[in-house]
Order: structure tokens, then sequence, then C-alpha cells
């Protein structure tokens, strides 16, 4: 099927300011289709529409949508989970707190946002929800007990809604970065980097497009028999955990 053929879709991307969900929010403008990012500040970076949303309040996610779908002038057919954040801390020395925001924030966050969105997708019989999960979810990683379990959670999200869901049209799929070239892997010390990167069977770190391509074609009509997927962008450093 050729690119002319592509149909063009409304698209949210949570946490779509900066980083991996700038970049992804900006590949699916130049796909063609409408986007509108979601972020706590409502900040609109590069000219791209934005929304509010703190995905750990439901009242909040709701009326991000409504906002959006305003801006869009129709309901969601793409929703990207991207909105996540990190209190990283060793197990033993890990309070409740770190541990339930985190999984608050990653997980409840993306699936009160896959909620959110299925409603209108359930009447239109089609839609796209892609979480963006982390190698670390697959992988594992020391000091990192809450963000790993909170992105290991959105594989069996996804793969629920896609038992659920499937008949309708909607795909639900996850999309697992490994280490990607961000403001934070720039922080990390030289000699870091470098073991990091040793580690990688590809023997780089990834870019942020790197990530933004696979969303794009989960985004797309050629992946509409893929569902409940995990699609790693890691250069091969999980090997397909």
């Amino acid at each position: 099927m050729s690119s002319a053929a592509q149909q063009t879709y409304n698209a949210l991307v949570t946490g779509g300011n900066r980083g991996i969900g700038l970049a992804i929010a900006q590949r699916m403008r130049a796909d063609g289709h409408r986007v509108v990012v979601a972020s706590r500040s409502g900040e609109a970076p590069d000219g791209l529409p934005a929304v509010a949303c703190d995905v750990s309040d439901t009242e909040s996610v709701d009326a991000a949508f409504a906002a959006a779908e305003d801006k869009l002038g129709g309901s969601i057919d793409v929703v990207v989970a991207n909105a996540g954040i990190t209190k990283d801390t060793l197990l033993m020395r890990m309070t409740d707190e770190e541990f339930s925001s985190v999984v608050d924030t990653n997980l409840a966050g993306a699936f009160r946002v896959a909620r959110r969105a299925t409603k209108a997708m359930i009447r239109a019989r089609r839609g796209r929800i892609i979480f963006i999960s982390s190698v670390v979810g697959l992988y594992g990683s020391p000091g990192q007990a809450n963000y790993a379990a909170s992105k290991a959670g959105l594989v069996g999200l996804a793969r629920s809604i896609s038992r659920e869901l499937g008949g309708r049209g909607i795909t639900a799929n996850v999309v697992a970065p490994g280490f990607i070239e961000t403001d934070m892997t720039a922080q990390l010390p030289p000699d870091r980097q470098q073991a990091y990167q040793e580690a990688i069977p590809a023997g780089r770190f990834g870019s942020t497009e790197d990530v933004a391509a696979a969303v794009s074609f989960l985004a797309s009509d050629q992946a509409g028999y893929i569902t409940g997927a995990v699609i790693p962008v890691d250069g091969g450093l999980g090997m397909g955990h």
C-alpha cells in the first residue's frame, strides 16, 4: 500500500512536550495526522496545539480529551500514552509514596487515557492505542522497582484491551524503547555511557526518531492486524523480552 493511500487521523500524545513524546508528535504530524499534545503544563511545543493534562487525575484526563476533541473538530482516533515519571531508589529505601506515585502515573495514568479514548473508538469501530513502555519493564533495573513494575504492567494492559476490543477494530500495542539519546542520557558520565553502549548489540544509543518511527507504523492502516504486541526499540539490548 502506498503512502498516498494512508488515511489521516486525530491523534493525542500524552507527555508530548519534550523528548520521545515530542518526537512522536512531530512524526505523527509529518505523516499527515492532526495532532494535539498533552502535558501537565499544557505548553504548545514547536507550534503544536496542546492541552493541559495530569494523567493521575481522571477529571483532568476527561477535560484534556474534551479540549483536544474541540481543537481537532472530532474524536481521537489514535492515542499515544507516553507520560511518565521516575523516582529511582534502592528497594529497601523506596517509600510507599515513591512506589505508588510512579505506578499511578505510568500505569494507572495510561489506563485512564485508554479508558477515555475507547469511548469514541468503540462507536467508530476503529482505533489505535499505543503505550510507551521501556526495556526496563522487561529487562529489570536495580533502583527502579517502581518504574520497571509500572512499565511491565503496560504489557498486560495492552493485551487485555486487545482481547476485549480487538473485534471492534481497536488495536493496543506497546513500544519498549531502550537507551535513547535524550537530556537524561546526555547527563550520564562518559564512562557510564560507554559501558551502556558496549552492552547494546547495535553499539549505540537510539534516537527519539527511532521510537517515533515504530509508533508511526503502529498508528497506520498497515498495522491493523497487529495488536497485543511489544515492539522493542532498543538496539537488541533486551533481545525481544
